[in-house]
């Protein structure tokens, strides 16, 4: 044993040696203390097999439906978490947080494959892995939501293998298996394994066929998956790997049945974690081998966890804390953004036992139609049975507005059925979780809070960072304003209209959001409003337009969302065309400029691309029943 602790492989030295005409060869050993004969590695490998698209439908986690022995069996020998969360509920956003261990509300890179840059400063973990003598490899989804940087890897590909380390080089090796991922129940698929009448639908889906299929379906790919995850770990133990490897095994975020992923809910957010640590590295870790976890963890901790097993310092921006250790954090923090074509924000904390949220935009529904969830056949019986007016209250609400706070307990209802704000002897824990959500966004600076057609803008500019931590974005007032848009509390019409006219293109904008929530409450303001309309930034006129369309004053409004329509910016052009939708506004003259976007080529799939097709149908449906505006 080395003075640092570094140990030495026994290496016999060989003397070849002519012994008589028998041919015998005579070796000779090096003596070697007895104490480093072990072969015992300094550093372990780090294996993590990642799943797509998965909440914890295993039979490790008591689903009993479940075909999962290979998972269950690496669950029994490893410390298993009933608390785990991906910061995001969709792939991009959550593994943007994984890839940097910080959070994407910092940099304005919430967004759906927004992919703004990030500041130099912020590295993507592997490359810490490589300057300490790791072979980083990735096999192979990256979807990091920024501007990528290979040299974090010595490969990433899907030929991408640990096996192609020099020897006795430490690897981290991550497995990304899309088996699960939400595309696998789009083509028709019919459950083959699992019995359709055996699932058991959340409380907030229908009893349709398509459903029930939908959940067979994805029982179908979890033992697909599971096959392959067992698969790796006969692989590992064949080369003799098992002993000197932790795997870690996590999906990439909660889902994939409609309604969960893409939406900020426990169902969205709540993934599988276990980590097995072989015994030469259990003095690494803080709890026991097989040890059940159930305090809250969360992505932004994996980073900081790995740097720890290879005793690096994490560097000041990552904000996680190692998983394997005792932690006295007692919040995970969740955060939405736009989905494809869709703006959203949401952000949410949770304890593990009561999770709150609040809605940014709570009059836009969950339920509005994307055209990549739309391929699902739950989704659309879903929609359907919706519209013929066959679903109860807990069934219908996906597809109506939200309130703009929400409170559950997880633990007792986690499919979130039962808001509990309002309820007197939880007034405490709505305080607590409130604030505490308030100062982590203050504390991160939240760029999300700034309409994303700026984000585009100061993304084309330099790096969204540099501007959110300037004087020029005074966050705790955004959040205060934001928090007052709502509340949709008449007595705020005087501020809104205050900040309306402060030519700040933030504010302006969420004094503009807080007047439409206020709706016939605001119709004092209109004429402020019409003579704002166009002096300030079009993110926030698009707001304007919205509220004047509700105020009955449609001919500007109108005339306003065509100008908008030929913009530059692309999340101009989305905003306007989502108002468009949402309205039902299907003005003719504004037809021409919607086919405008529509690409040539159908495989193009471009956001204001897809919300184009989709306006045009809505012409066409319109124009069929007699009902297009004149």
């Amino acid at each position: 044993m080395l003075s640092n602790g570094e140990t030495v492989l026994k290496k016999p030295v060989f003397y070849l040696l002519l012994c008589s005409l028998v041919l015998a060869a005579c070796q000779q050993e090096v003596e070697v203390p007895e104490q480093v004969q072990d072969n015992v590695q300094q550093q372990p490998n780090i294996l993590w097999i990642v799943s797509e698209d998965n909440s914890p439908w295993l039979g490790s986690y008591g689903d009993e439906l479940a075909t999962t022995p290979r998972l269950d069996a690496l669950a029994s020998q490893s410390i298993r978490y009933t608390r785990a969360y991906s910061n995001a509920p969709v792939c991009a956003p959550s593994r943007n947080a994984l890839i940097t261990g910080a959070y994407p509300i910092a940099y304005g890179t919430e967004h759906m494959r927004s992919s703004y840059k990030i500041p130099a400063g912020v590295r993507f973990y592997p490359e810490y892995l490589r300057e300490a003598g790791y072979y980083t490899t990735n096999n192979a989804k990256k979807d990091y939501n920024t501007v990528d940087r290979p040299q974090a890897w010595d490969e990433s590909s899907g030929e991408a293998h640990y096996r192609n380390r020099a020897e006795g080089q430490p690897f981290f090796h991550i497995f990304n298996f899309s088996t699960t991922h939400e595309s696998r129940l789009h083509r028709g698929s019919i459950a083959q394994n699992h019995d359709p009448a055996a699932v058991e639908l959340y409380p907030y889906h229908p009893d349709t066929p398509e459903a029930r299929n939908d959940y067979a379906v994805y029982y179908d790919r979890l033992e697909e998956l599971d096959g392959q995850v067992g698969q790796v770990l006969d692989e590992l133990a064949a080369e003799g790997l098992a002993d000197s490897t932790i795997v870690f095994y996590y999906a990439d975020h909660g889902g994939v049945v409609a309604g969960t992923k893409r939406f900020v809910t426990e169902d969205g957010l709540h993934v599988p974690l276990f980590i097995r640590v072989p015994e030469q590295f259990r003095h690494f870790v803080g709890y026991e081998p097989t040890e059940t976890v159930d305090r809250p963890v969360s992505f932004v901790d994996l980073p900081a966890t790995l740097l720890r097993l290879a005793g690096i310092d994490k560097p000041e921006y990552m904000v996680g804390q190692s998983v394997l250790h005792q932690s006295n954090k007692p919040y995970v923090f969740a955060y939405g953004g736009r989905m494809d074509e869709r703006r959203n924000l949401v952000r949410s904390v949770s304890d593990g036992q009561y999770r709150y949220t609040r809605n940014y935009l709570p009059h836009r529904p969950y339920g509005r139609r994307l055209e990549y969830l739309w391929n699902a056949p739950l989704m659309q019986s879903w929609a359907h049975e919706y519209e013929a007016g066959n679903l109860n209250e807990v069934q219908s609400a996906f597809f109506e507005p939200r309130a703009a706070e929400e409170l559950y307990d997880v633990v007792n209802d986690p499919h979130q059925t039962v808001n509990l704000v309002g309820q007197p002897e939880l007034a405490g824990k709505l305080g607590e979780l409130s604030g505490a959500l308030t100062g982590w966004q203050v504390e991160q600076r939240d760029a999300g809070l700034v309409p994303e057609p700026m984000l585009l803008e100061l993304d084309r500019q330099g790096v969204i960072r540099d501007y959110v931590t300037s004087a020029a974005y005074p966050v705790a007032e955004i959040v205060q304003l934001a928090q007052l848009a709502g509340e949709r509390d008449a007595g705020n019409l005087a501020e809104f209209v205050e900040q309306l006219q402060s030519g700040h293109p933030v504010k302006t904008y969420w004094a503009a959001t807080g007047l439409l929530l206020l709706g016939n409450a605001a119709q004092s303001a209109l004429p402020v409003i019409e003579n704002t309309l166009d002096k300030v930034e079009p993110w926030t006129g698009i707001v304007l337009a919205e509220l004047m369309i509700g105020l009955e004053t449609k001919e500007p409004a109108t005339r306003y969302l065509g100008e908008v329509l030929g913009s530059e910016n692309l999340m101009v052009r989305l905003q306007a065309m989502e108002t468009i939708v949402d309205t039902r506004l299907l003005d003719p003259s504004l037809k021409q400029a919607i086919a405008a976007l529509i690409p040539e080529d159908p495989r193009d799939r471009p956001y204001d691309g897809r919300m184009a097709r989709y306006v045009m149908k809505l012409y066409a449906a319109a124009d069929a029943a007699g009902e297009g505006n004149e």
